[in-house]
């Protein structure tokens, strides 16, 4: 901000409280606008909510003070854009000022800023905020897992898929009528199922189909993520597309 505009705010707030003149008096309203992201290679959960903060920090013997916020549910993969706005008539060029951000799963922090996102400051607009990981949450594909999207599609309400995966990698659960055991290769992030076995039960069609559906997607299986909060497991082809999003049991 010049001092100009700090001027020409002053100058307007004494004409408003003296001859209260309306078309003085309404502020001014602008943006910040950027992006939120993590370096964590984890996917968003889909409940998440971003939070993005313009905090003054003047007063380094103080806790900073909230002068806009936003909170939304973002759409897709980090990074996610924001627009904050804020009121210009707030802003003073004697003051420092920063963004902050966090996202969180269920009130619970599971991302926040750790450095320092200045703005206004010698023109400094530094709108693209890099998050960290709080917390402990796991990184593993081990566990029990109930899937929730099956190539993109959501499982029938009374078939269960189950599928749960050993440490060493060793697989067993249900495709929703057979009960299954194989093995995964598992190398960092990178996984591949072998041969899959499978009981020879014969179930309604609408199970038989989900299994069908559930065994193709294995097969094309060839890395894995769990988001940040470790209760969802991607499944991902070789291009990175979800074929299994699946929910800890």
């Amino acid at each position: 901000m010049t001092k100009t505009l700090s001027t020409i705010h002053t100058t307007i707030g004494v004409i408003c409280a003296l001859v209260m003149i309306p078309s003085l008096c309404f502020a001014e309203m602008r943006s910040l606008n950027g992006t939120v992201t993590y370096h964590e290679r984890m996917a968003l959960p889909v409940d998440a909510v971003v939070e993005v903060m313009l905090l003054d920090v003047s007063l380094a013997d103080a806790p900073a003070k909230v002068v806009a916020q936003t909170r939304f549910i973002p759409k897709g993969e980090v990074p996610v854009k924001y627009t904050l706005n804020y009121d210009t008539n707030g802003i003073s060029d004697r003051h420092r000022y920063a963004l902050r951000a966090k996202i969180s799963v269920k009130d619970q922090m599971i991302f926040s800023t750790t450095s320092h996102h200045p703005v206004f400051t010698d023109g400094a607009t530094s709108t693209n905020i890099i998050v960290k990981r709080v917390g402990t949450a796991t990184s593993t594909p081990s566990g029990r897992w109930l899937a929730k999207r099956i190539q993109g599609k959501h499982p029938a309400k009374s078939v269960q898929t189950i599928l749960e995966i050993a440490p060493d990698g060793a697989v067993s659960g249900t495709g929703g009528c057979n009960r299954i055991r194989g093995k995964a290769n598992i190398d960092g992030e990178r996984m591949r199922f072998g041969n899959i076995a499978a009981t020879n039960m014969l179930c309604p069609p609408e199970a038989m189909e989900q299994e069908s559906s559930f065994f193709a997607a294995l097969s094309a299986v060839h890395s894995w993520r769990v988001d940040p909060t470790g209760r969802q497991l991607l499944l991902l082809d070789a291009k990175g597309g979800a074929m299994l999003v699946m929910q800890k049991m």
